[in-house]
């Protein structure tokens, strides 16, 4: 018998930044499109549902170069050897196949692979050009490429299997631990440990650094230190930005700690003071959600349609 799913309270980093972004987003991706898998949904709830399952062409991006990179470091795991050549033709034909797919939005009526929908570029008709899409095929090239070429190839050859702890796969059941009671999110992209047993968590980025990034590997460091019962004052966090060939580490200690915490705590705070009841995790109705005051936002927005933010763009 399938397990009864529960709309349950949790964070992470995603939530957190729909949330600090725009609360009526918030609302429509974690409350209102509550239940829109089913077949019986009501026509809101549904068109929130699919609408929140959509990307737009720079997080699809993003999203196949971490599955790509994910194939790969499974299979170094193996023991097998690399071959870029074929594995980024793979996402290329991934890539034509998903577009195809969106172009005709189809995901109204059917599915695609687990971890591709459609994209919002297509829902809306928003005017992107035949170079702005190779543009974006480039960028997941030229990381991809900035990965094989990169020491982590080596790195995680090198790696004996009691060393690998983590490889970007969310498991709902073990992908989580109890902040301040709260249950807490985290898939890390890489994490391993060193040779004299220290750990390191890796986040492959596709663009440039910007905030939240530090916070976000804060997170990964405390899910592994509660998963795995490993030292933080141990642990070292990597950020990789694979398109312009560099890296940031960012300090784990007891002040970076207590400042995540700290973020965390007003993030939780903000989150349930929109909670009818708290406890079942209800919300409140949804005109006490606001809705942003930045156009530029709402033009990025999977929800612009039933938010009523909609601008009249031309089909593609």
């Amino acid at each position: 018998m399938s397990r009864a799913l529960a709309n349950e309270f949790s964070w992470s980093k995603s939530r957190h930044e729909k949330m600090s972004e725009c609360q009526r987003a918030y609302f429509f991706h974690y409350y209102g499109s509550w239940g829109g898998w089913e077949s019986e949904a009501p026509r809101k709830v549904r068109e929130l549902y699919v609408l929140k399952k959509l990307h737009n062409r720079h997080t699809w991006a993003g999203g196949m170069v971490h599955s790509a990179i994910r194939r790969e470091l499974l299979s170094l795991r193996r023991g097998r050897t690399p071959e870029p050549e074929q594995a980024i033709e793979r996402v290329r034909n991934t890539m034509r196949e998903d577009y195809a797919f969106s172009r005709r939005r189809a995901y109204w009526q059917e599915r695609s692979r687990k971890d591709f929908s459609g994209l919002v570029e297509h829902e809306y008709g928003e005017p992107v050009s035949d170079e702005e899409w190779r543009a974006n095929f480039e960028t997941v090239r030229e990381a991809l490429f900035g990965f094989f070429s990169s020491r982590w190839v080596e790195l995680a050859r090198s790696l004996q299997r009691e060393q690998w702890l983590e490889v970007d796969e969310l498991d709902f059941d073990r992908s989580v631990f109890l902040l301040d009671e709260v249950k807490v999110f985290a898939v890390p992209d890489f994490a391993y440990l060193e040779q004299d047993g220290s750990p390191v968590v890796v986040d492959w980025k596709t663009g440039r650094a910007r905030e939240g990034y530090d916070d976000q590997v804060l997170g990964y460091a405390l899910y592994l230190s509660s998963r795995y019962r490993l030292p933080l004052s141990r642990m070292r966090a990597v950020l990789v930005y694979l398109n312009q060939g560099q890296e940031h580490t960012v300090a784990i200690d007891e002040g970076a700690v207590a400042g995540f915490r700290e973020r965390f705590g007003k993030s939780v705070a903000a989150m349930r003071a929109l909670l009818e009841d708290p406890a079942s995790n209800v919300p409140l109705a949804e005109e006490c959600f606001g809705q942003t005051t930045d156009a530029s936002s709402c033009a990025r927005c999977v929800f612009r349609r039933p938010c009523g933010k909609q601008v009249a763009l031309p089909s593609t």
